[in-house]
């Protein structure tokens, strides 16, 4: 299996970090990989605040009732309207910022880095909580947070991947047949 897959499988939510604080070449690289995102017409609304002071850390943790984690450091994941190249596509931002949410995930896993993707739009309370802890202009809107550390725990590379739920030429038509 190639470096690309390996990595793939080994992307796990890690929830428990060692205090070791991430290089600052090591946030650089995962940022130019969420950059490296796909876009819709190549939009790129993607903005990105990187925290690793402990007071900012710990209001995220006080914010967020699943986002307790010791990280050493987070990647806020935002679209800002005004940065966006196409106003024509702006409605694919979700999808445009979460490619660069997967890029930085995986990326991490090639870097020795462990993360965990916590979920910030739709939700009312967990848009409020990070507008008012990063004092987001209107036009910014936050789409995710990214813990990240070095892992303070081991999990198993793994796919999800279910037979089930994979339909060939048609829905409903289960194992490859041809058209």
């Amino acid at each position: 299996m190639n470096e690309t897959l390996e990595n793939i499988f080994k992307r796990r939510s890690i929830r428990k970090f060692t205090a070791q604080p991430v290089e600052t070449e090591k946030l650089s690289l995962l940022l130019k990989a969420g950059m490296a995102a796909p876009s819709a017409m190549n939009n790129q609304p993607w903005e990105f605040i990187v925290v690793t002071d402990p007071d900012q850390l710990e209001k995220i943790r006080k914010g967020f009732i699943f986002g307790k984690y010791n990280a050493p450091g987070a990647i806020v994941v935002c679209k800002n309207a005004k940065k966006q190249k196409r106003a024509a596509v702006e409605r694919f931002w979700v999808q445009d910022c979460s490619a660069a949410v997967e890029n930085i995930l995986i990326a991490a896993v090639s870097l020795g880095l462990g993360t965990v993707w916590l979920g910030v739009h739709p939700v009312t309370k967990m848009l409020k909580t990070v507008i008012d802890i990063f004092a987001l202009p209107e036009h910014v809107t936050p789409l995710a947070v990214i813990y990240v550390g070095y892992p303070g725990e081991v999990k198993e590379p793994r796919t999800q991947y279910t037979e089930d739920r994979v339909h060939w030429q048609t829905y409903g038509s289960q194992g490859n047949t041809k058209a």
